[in-house]
């Protein structure tokens, strides 16, 4: 008789029986497992999100630590009006702060040349009655390049090798067609800007067909008049004349680069109207880190309450984490940091910057006055007037306050800090519990066997005597 038929012999519910044995050997020590199981994930779960706000905070902190916007400078530009859009400018952190009158006079141009008036009949007639040639078109020494012209090649082919040149060092062509006895014009510009960069056109072979597209050499060359040298950008910084082979002026103004986009604007007078471009510090960037800052103290400062906390009633549930002495000492530390001052600075602590520590331990921009001003006024002030403490106030190698939170916080949100410890402590114990369960498994099983196999023999005898009974029925009968 097998297992799987127990009962059947004894026409007893056997099998239910064993089940329910299983069932009550089983369950206490599985909820035990899954209770435990549950704490574990729960924790494991809280510890992830508060290494997530961590990381959040060290990040805002990292910003005032490093101090990119705190050392930065910020250039500023006033065009004449909103439709004017004459220079763009970028500055160094050595930048000095300062305020600049800018006119643009002229910008960079490269070389432009057009053939003369009347020299073509037709861009569709060959340049050549016979023979060959070629054109160089160079400028300097180290740009050139060459095109090879036979008695098949037109004005309009000239242009297409010209432009599709694999040498071409930046020279466009183009034709204008003039539909007038002008004839068709072959107009020529290189890209290569600023003094000295001119575009020149020889012809290499002598032959004087090709002279009148050439600005050197032979009788019929390009009348100089339709020759626009390269040129530099001219621009005047508070009267006094700048130039520079782009139109990106560098170091003009030390450590302070601007670009001229478009020329000056005339007033009435037809006199050209400055653009005033001022170099400041990083003010917007600044307090946009320091609000940052803030947010993520109080985001951070949410989480751990809401992980640590125990339930006000008894049908509120504890916080994952609740009372643990890990976050808490967290807490407790930055909150420390943050209202502490830094003596080697003009602005010695947040409050002084407009940031105070309100009733619930969060960080917030000031309201009351107290006779300073309130919080946004004073940090307004404060970065118009002592930005460089500022400065000092976050990144001091001892005792800023952005250094000293940074230094506190990567030890508990680096790989080997104490969030990352214990993280492996509770999936070492999450492993635990597996093993446990696996181990429950295997002694159900046993358990299981072991049962079943003393109610098959109670099943067999049960039936043996059912048999036995029958008989004797049967033999009385």
């Amino acid at each position: 008789m097998s297992i799987s038929s127990l009962g059947v012999g004894s026409g007893l519910a056997l099998d239910d029986l064993v089940r329910q044995l299983i069932s009550a050997e089983r369950q206490p020590k599985e909820a035990r497992l899954n209770a435990r199981e549950k704490v574990i994930d729960a924790e494991i779960s809280a510890l992830g999100s508060i290494k997530s706000k961590i990381s959040e905070f060290q990040d805002a902190v990292d910003k005032l630590r490093e101090g990119s916007n705190l050392n930065s400078r910020e250039p500023t530009i006033t065009n004449p009006s909103d439709d004017d859009d004459v220079i763009s400018a970028d500055a160094s952190n050595s930048a000095l702060r300062g305020s600049y009158e800018i006119i643009v006079q002229q910008l960079a141009s490269g070389s432009r040349i057009t053939t003369d008036a009347g020299s073509f009949a037709s861009s569709l007639d060959s340049l050549l009655t016979s023979g060959t040639g070629s054109l160089t078109f160079s400028v300097g020494t180290e740009n050139s390049f060459t095109i090879n012209i036979d008695d098949t090649t037109t004005l309009a082919d000239l242009r297409e090798l010209i432009n599709s040149s694999n040498d071409n060092f930046g020279v466009t062509a183009n034709i204008i067609e003039t539909g007038t006895t002008d004839g068709p014009r072959l107009v020529i510009h290189s890209d290569k800007v600023g003094d000295g960069n001119n575009l020149e056109i020889t012809n290499d072979s002598g032959n004087s067909e090709l002279d009148r597209l050439t600005t050197t050499g032979g009788t019929n060359s390009i009348d100089p008049s339709n020759i626009q040298t390269a040129q530099n950008a001219i621009a005047s910084v508070d009267g006094i004349e700048v130039q520079s082979a782009s139109n990106k002026f560098e170091n003009t103004i030390q450590s302070v680069s601007f670009t001229a986009n478009e020329l000056s604007p005339t007033n009435s007078n037809g006199e050209q109207v400055a653009t005033t471009l001022g170099i400041g510090f990083n003010k917007e960037g600044v307090e946009e880190d320091i609000k940052s800052f803030i947010s993520s103290y109080n985001s951070l400062v949410d989480e751990i309450e809401r992980l640590t906390r125990y339930g006000a009633t008894s049908e509120d549930e504890d916080g994952p984490l609740a009372g643990d002495s890990l976050l808490r000492g967290l807490q407790l530390s930055i909150g420390t940091i943050v209202g502490e001052e830094v003596p080697s600075s003009g602005v010695s602590s947040l409050f002084q910057l407009g940031i105070e520590l309100n009733k619930d331990g969060r960080l917030e921009i000031g309201t009351e006055d107290f006779g300073l001003g309130a919080g946004q006024a004073r940090l307004n002030d404060t970065l118009e007037e002592s930005f460089d403490d500022i400065s000092i106030l976050f990144n001091d190698e001892d005792n800023g306050i952005a250094v000293r939170l940074y230094e506190l916080v990567d030890q508990y949100s680096s790989t080997s800090g104490l969030i990352s410890s214990r993280e492996r402590s509770a999936r070492d114990e999450r492993d635990s519990v597996d093993t446990a369960r696996e181990a429950l498994e295997l002694r159900m099983a046993n358990f299981e066997q072991t049962v079943r196999s003393r109610y098959v023999n109670l099943d067999k005898t049960i039936a043996q005597l059912n048999q036995t009974g029958s008989a004797l029925f049967a033999a009385l009968i």
